[in-house]
């Protein structure tokens, strides 16, 4: 039986992974909720697939921050210990990563692969042109959408799925935290 594989991703209300301008991370949002939901699905067995841009933003973010910066939240901390694959063509070991693998070539081709091979769940947080390449090759099992109250219009930065092809989604889970940010899962299927 094949693996399961999530693509795990945080949004504003209009689509954006991030932001610019004055906002930090969460875009100020968080709370203890959220943050003890994402250390338990990160406590549970798996391993992260990330592409190259996001292998490198986080290793130059972990790089730059401080233990007590909300970059080294619990969830996070357990992320970075978990066994990791990097997809990448341009990347060159060694990886700062405790137990990471980097495949060079095709994500299409290296995820389905770990797909068939892997005993536990896979898990990409972020990653996002790998994982639209991922969800048209119907790769993507799960999408978990972390939704933000917030609107990032004139400073969104990051859009999710900006050239993805269409989908349709089944919503399977949805969750409220901190009373105010849902995280909603779906199964997609490419629409047609």
């Amino acid at each position: 039986m094949a693996a399961t594989y999530t693509f795990d991703v945080f949004s504003s209300l209009d689509g954006f992974g991030a932001a610019g301008g004055d906002w930090t991370g969460y875009w100020g949002k968080q709370g203890p909720e959220l943050l003890d939901h994402r250390l338990a699905q990160y406590s549970e067995e798996q391993r992260m697939v990330f592409g190259g841009n996001t292998y490198r933003a986080f290793a130059r973010m972990l790089a730059d921050s401080t233990a007590e910066s909300e970059v080294r939240d619990p969830w996070v901390t357990r992320m970075t210990s978990l066994p990791a694959t990097i997809v990448s063509s341009t990347l060159q070991g060694p990886l700062d990563w405790a137990d990471g693998t980097l495949v060079s070539g095709d994500a299409v081709d290296a995820v389905a692969r770990l797909k068939r091979e892997s005993d536990v769940p896979l898990r990409s947080h972020g990653s996002l042109s790998m994982n639209r390449s991922l969800m048209a090759a119907g790769l993507v099992d799960r999408v978990q959408v972390t939704l933000f109250p917030v609107i990032t219009g004139q400073t969104g930065l990051d859009p999710i799925f900006a050239g993805a092809a269409d989908f349709d989604l089944e919503l399977i889970e949805t969750r409220t935290l901190d009373g105010r940010i849902q995280e909603l899962v779906y199964r997609p299927a490419l629409h047609g």
